[in-house]
């Protein structure tokens, strides 16, 4: 009887839990759905970031994130389409004859997000504490040239430099260091690199709500003097994980995914091929690179170089191992940037037959009976690093591993960590490296800069090209030079002799990917490589 009433109480007690747990579970669902019906009533757009947004410091770097700093600070110089340099916070500008000295005349009637007044004195106010840590920005080509600040009247600001430097308008274009923090959001002794007391801006968007590691929530800037966003608030998630990432998408807790790897190409191809979301592919933002060493005894030799470059199948691999999402390269650089379109190099497609003839005519021969090619008792034996993290790079080392192995080659690969991979290209400690440029609004002039800066890997790396004297003396002269006409006869020289002796191979131009929910309109990438894609994006109620 005992037993009885126990089993009784027990399926009772059961029964009312089950009862209990559906409608805790119902009520669950309808918060969900409340939830997200509330974001679209709100006209919230929620998307996901790998990492925390940071503290919204616009004069640092890590681990502030780019496009959220964007958000929120901007600049006197925007970049747009086909490098376009337009106003943003100056209306207008000029230069002197001898390229020396900047006069920025400011727009009128912009306002910080607090309500204060953006003028001549705060842009001088961020220059000169951003000048005052070049030991942090010493990187930014123009900022180092700054002989002094001044502030003409109100609404004009000039700037004076040592020499001239033609890339600073387009440097004025960067999202980091050269933005404008609003007076209540300094530091009391001024020295925003140890912090600022509150994100003030001009720009469209004002952070509203904050949890680190977790979220970070922006507003519209209701007084904003330019375009007003369309949508009312961001919501940035922090998502480490890219598959947890994808999940919360297919969930709908997420309207957009975007950015430079933020989900994996299969992840985005599949996600695509069900026909439930948008997708947008950009332009190219970089080309994916292989940097070669001519310092090494196997790599000196152009027709070695040549002949790798001839010893595989690009389209083939870059097809194959990016779902067609990337596209072979053709040049060094993408030709959507400024002074590239012009460039002529040789055209090396895939032929097995021309890379042997060339390894022969080297003095590479391969020995009857064995599979790598000798010279003067030496293997023909040269070794590749690749990101580990990175499944592209390592794909691609597979691949130049087993082709080049076709043509008697042997290709020894090893993945290392990004820092690793980092600081051996800058010791000049490798064979072969994969590379890929900066992107807008950096390039053309910032690779060349680094190609022929001593301690950053290409300097060393092109050692053995017998006019490395004249290019480099070529490469000095671009940023001087007020004559449009030379510095585009000086670009073109320069990129098609560097490409053209081998040891820079252009692999694949790597684009940015977005996947969107249905009800999300308007998605335009960015012409300028880490500016956020907001303030255009709608969401249909």
């Amino acid at each position: 009887m005992l037993y009885i009433m126990n089993s009784r109480n027990f399926l009772l007690t059961s029964i009312f839990i089950l009862l209990l747990s559906s409608v805790l579970l119902g009520c669950t669902n309808a918060n969900e759905k409340d939830t997200t019906s509330q974001n679209k009533n709100d006209n919230m757009l929620t998307i996901a970031w790998a990492r925390d947004v940071g503290e919204m410091n616009p004069h640092v770097y890590n681990p502030s994130q780019l496009f959220a700093q964007s958000m929120v600070y901007e600049p006197l110089v925007s970049y747009g389409e086909g490098g376009e340099l337009k106003p943003h916070l100056a209306e207008s500008w000029d230069i002197s004859q001898d390229g020396k000295v900047y006069t920025f005349h400011l727009r009128k009637n912009v306002k910080f997000s607090d309500g204060t007044s953006f003028n001549a004195e705060i842009v001088k106010k961020n220059f000169d504490t951003i000048l005052n840590h070049m030991d942090l920005h010493g990187w930014l080509g123009f900022l180092s040239k700054i002989q002094s600040t001044e502030v003409v009247d109100d609404y004009t600001f000039k700037m004076t430099l040592t020499e001239a430097y033609y890339p600073t308008i387009q440097e004025l274009a960067v999202v980091r260091p050269v933005r404008f923090l609003g007076e209540a959001g300094f530091p009391e002794d001024g020295d925003t690199s140890k912090g600022i007391k509150e994100p003030v801006g001009t720009g469209p968007w004002v952070l509203e709500d904050y949890k680190a590691d977790e979220y970070a929530i922006f507003k519209r800037n209701e007084n904003y003097w330019g375009e007003l966003p369309k949508v009312e608030k961001i919501q940035v998630k922090v998502i480490p994980d890219a598959e947890t990432r994808v999940l919360a998408f297919e969930k709908g807790e997420l309207d957009l995914i975007y950015g430079e790897g933020v989900i994996s190409l299969d992840a985005f191809k599949q996600l695509k091929s069900t026909g439930k979301y948008e997708t947008s592919i950009s332009e190219p933002v970089a080309t994916r690179q292989l940097v070669m060493n001519t310092n090494r005894k196997q790599l000196s030799d152009e027709r070695v170089r040549q002949a790798l470059h001839y010893g595989f199948n690009k389209e083939a691999m870059v097809e194959g191992i990016t779902s067609g999402l990337e596209e072979a390269a053709d040049f060094i650089l993408p030709t959507n940037l400024p002074y590239t379109s012009n460039i002529d190099v040789k055209s090396i497609d895939y032929d097995v037959k021309k890379a042997k003839a060339l390894l022969d005519e080297a003095g590479w021969k391969l020995p009857k009976g064995k599979t790598v090619r000798e010279k003067d008792g030496q293997l023909l034996e040269i070794g590749m690093m690749y990101d580990s993290a990175e499944s592209i790079q390592k794909a691609m080392a597979e691949t130049l591993q087993s082709e080049w192995a076709a043509i008697g080659v042997k290709l020894n690969i090893t993945g290392v960590e990004l820092a690793d991979q980092v600081q051996r290209f800058k010791d000049n400690d490798f064979d072969i490296n994969f590379f890929s440029n900066y992107g807008a609004p950096y390039d053309p002039h910032t690779f060349i800069n680094i190609v022929a800066k001593k301690g950053f890997g290409f300097n060393e790396a092109i050692s053995a090209y017998p006019n490395k004297a004249e290019l480099l003396k070529k490469i000095a002269r671009i940023p001087q030079t007020t004559d449009e006409a030379e510095r585009q006869q000086l670009y073109t020289s320069v990129l098609t002799s560097l490409q053209d002796q081998g040891a820079i191979v252009p692999i694949s131009y790597i684009k940015k990917t977005a996947i969107y929910q249905k009800d999300v309109t308007n998605f335009h990438f960015s012409a300028n490589r880490d500016e956020n894609p907001f303030t255009g994006i709608s969401i249909k109620q």
